[in-house]
């Protein structure tokens, strides 16, 4: 396995410090990890053991690992050892304790949603109490050992049987933005499929993601007597995120962020499952009910002050229509900004490189505003807001940073567009490639099937909010990791597994 390039190392560690507002300094290096326990040797019932030796990893990790505090580790390798034990663990017991595992995760996600929204929230500082209490208590939605169902043939010469088996040990990078959700759901998809997992948290959400980890560890050991099957790295940095990358342990990797983190983990020399970024263009044109469609565009962009990578970021809406559609907004509680206070937000919400000026390439966002209330937004803006008001909107052109960037704040910009190819042609520029999510409010068959195709995204949703992509309002199932640049989409148990093919030649066909 190749080394992580050092140089990539250093750009996700600036920005997964950097993209939510920590600042670039490294964490304070965790104390040195306790003597590790002895290894079991479990018998094979033939009258001797099997060898327990310390196998040493590229790194220096081991699989021989010290105990943590419910899962929670000071350092890489303690945390990737001890969670290669309990999928030792997990081996034995089955998939009734899998299956056992996933209605923990399920029941306490849902009975501690509202303390656990507030601790997240409170560390974060990001976001909406109401939305993330919700997307704790959806965590039920995520699917489980239920997917993993082997596929049979048979024929004259025998039968053939694929599986759905695990890589073992999973390595997962998880944000702020959804920092115990996205937690909550991989380990119902990671350990429904098998395996278990070592998450390295976001910095700006460690704490509650720890929190969770040590609850869920607690239950998880006293329901089924497997210590750590989820263990989570307490203070992440460079090295933490180094040396779970390169772990002898971990096999697969999962990893929700920016370009620079997908980048190198994609060059670990390991299977890395990519989540990566998005900004969801909403097309809106003449055939399109505007009352539904004005409802379901606030409904998305205002989900938890915009944080969702699927969230509608910005609208193209055919001008004949597009007045209809922006008065309709207004009556369904969002809140239109004017030139001058449009104006006043942009150059508060974003920094140009200097000889830039406000409107021009290479904006970069204030991360003071992301995810902030509509109050905040409204502040920098010159205006007071109507209690309730939950999204901001204004006119803008095709170019302007709102549209180009994806901000994660309660705004929404709306450019006029003369036709439908003009709209596909100008959310396909906006869309940036991710190839993740494309909105459409349309009741012209061809309208949907031209921006269909032009996009080609993982998620395309028809006249619904955003959040119907993923079984809410929509039909589906719910993933808070959704891998566009390495093609998996939206993540369920079997994105998590090996198929394997067991075959019985010339027998055991009875027909």
């Amino acid at each position: 396995m190749s080394a992580v390039n050092e140089t990539l190392i250093r750009d996700v560690v600036a920005e997964v410090l950097g993209r939510l507002g920590k600042t670039g300094a490294p964490a304070a290096k965790p104390a040195a990890a306790p003597a590790p326990a002895p290894a079991a040797t479990p018998s094979c019932n033939c009258g001797t053991t099997t060898a327990s030796a310390s196998v040493s990893a590229p790194s220096g990790g081991s699989i021989s690992s010290g105990r943590g505090k419910y899962g929670v580790f000071p350092d890489a390798n303690s945390a990737c050892a001890a969670a290669h034990e309990a999928y030792l663990q997990l081996q034995k017991k089955g998939v009734a304790a899998r299956a056992k595992v996933v209605e923990i995760v399920k029941t306490m996600a849902d009975a501690n949603a509202g303390e656990w929204g507030r601790i997240e929230l409170e560390e974060t500082k990001i976001g909406r109490l109401d939305h993330k209490i919700e997307k704790l208590k959806i965590i039920k939605l995520v699917p489980g050992v239920e997917w993993l169902r082997p596929d049979a043939r048979s024929g004259d010469h025998g039968i053939t049987l694929e599986e759905y088996t695990p890589f073992g040990v999973v390595g997962a990078i998880t944000p702020s933005t959804h920092s115990i959700p996205t937690l909550s759901g991989n380990i119902v998809n990671i350990v429904a499929a098998g395996n278990s997992v070592v998450f390295n948290a976001h910095p700006s959400a460690a704490k509650c993601a720890a929190l969770a980890v040590r609850e869920y560890n607690k239950a998880i050991e006293r329901e089924t007597g497997i210590e750590n099957l989820v263990t989570i790295i307490e203070t992440p940095t460079m090295e933490s995120f180094n040396s779970l990358c390169k772990h002898e342990a971990v096999r697969l990797l999962l990893v929700t962020g920016g370009p620079g983190v997908v980048k190198a983990a994609m060059q670990t020399g390991k299977r890395a499952i990519c989540a990566g970024p998005g900004n969801p263009p909403v097309l809106v044109d003449h055939t399109a009910c505007m009352t539904r469609a004005a409802r379901a565009i606030i409904t998305g962009a205002a989900y938890d002050n915009n944080l969702l990578c699927i969230g509608e970021k910005e609208v193209f809406a055919l001008d004949r229509i597009a007045d209809k559609l922006m008065s309709e907004m207004e009556k369904n509680g969002a809140v239109r900004l004017n030139a001058a206070q449009l104006d006043a937000l942009t150059k508060a919400a974003f920094t140009f490189k200097p000889g830039h000026g406000g409107g021009c390439a290479e904006p970069s966002v204030n991360r003071d505003f992301i995810g902030k209330d509509p109050g905040v937004l409204a502040k920098a803006a010159g205006i007071n807001l109507p209690a309730g008001t939950q999204l901001l909107f204004a006119e803008t052109d095709a170019n302007h940073p709102f549209v180009i960037e994806e901000q994660m704040m309660p705004f929404l910009p709306i450019v006029r567009v003369k036709s439908v190819e003009e709209g596909v042609e100008r959310s396909k520029e906006a869309e940036h490639n991710y190839k993740h999510t494309a909105i459409i409010h349309s009741h012209d068959v061809e309208a949907m099937t031209l921006m269909g195709r032009a996009l080609d995204t993982t998620l395309f949703i028809k006249n619904g909010p955003c959040m119907a992509g993923l079984g809410l309002g929509g039909e589906g199932y719910l993933s808070f990791s959704i891998a566009t640049p390495t093609g998996e989409g939206i993540t369920n148990p079997r994105t998590f597994t090996r198929v394997r093919r067991c075959v019985m030649v010339d027998n055991l066909r009875i027909y």
